[in-house]
């Protein structure tokens, strides 16, 4: 009489893998739903009238080039920096 457990079958372990890779892809889904979510109301917060980047919208659609050229200056001077 053999008191050794069975071991499972190779099969076996492959469904048990894939069960684990299955809920580890929808954990891992939750969460960019999730960040998503809270992404999306972060940048709608930002967006409301008054706010920093209404205003910087607002500024850009007046003054296009003059933004443009702001922009490139200082990612000039941000990058001399490093």
């Amino acid at each position: 009489m053999s008191l050794e457990t069975p071991q499972p079958s190779a099969a076996e372990r492959a469904v048990d893998t894939a069960t684990d890779v299955s809920r580890t892809v929808a954990e891992v889904t939750a969460a960019l739903q999730l960040a998503l979510i809270r992404l999306r109301d972060a940048i709608a917060d930002v967006q409301r009238p008054g706010r920093p980047a209404a205003r910087l919208r607002a500024i850009t659609r007046e003054a296009p080039l003059t933004s443009l050229t702001v922009a490139f200056l200082l990612g000039v001077a941000i990058s001399r920096r490093r």
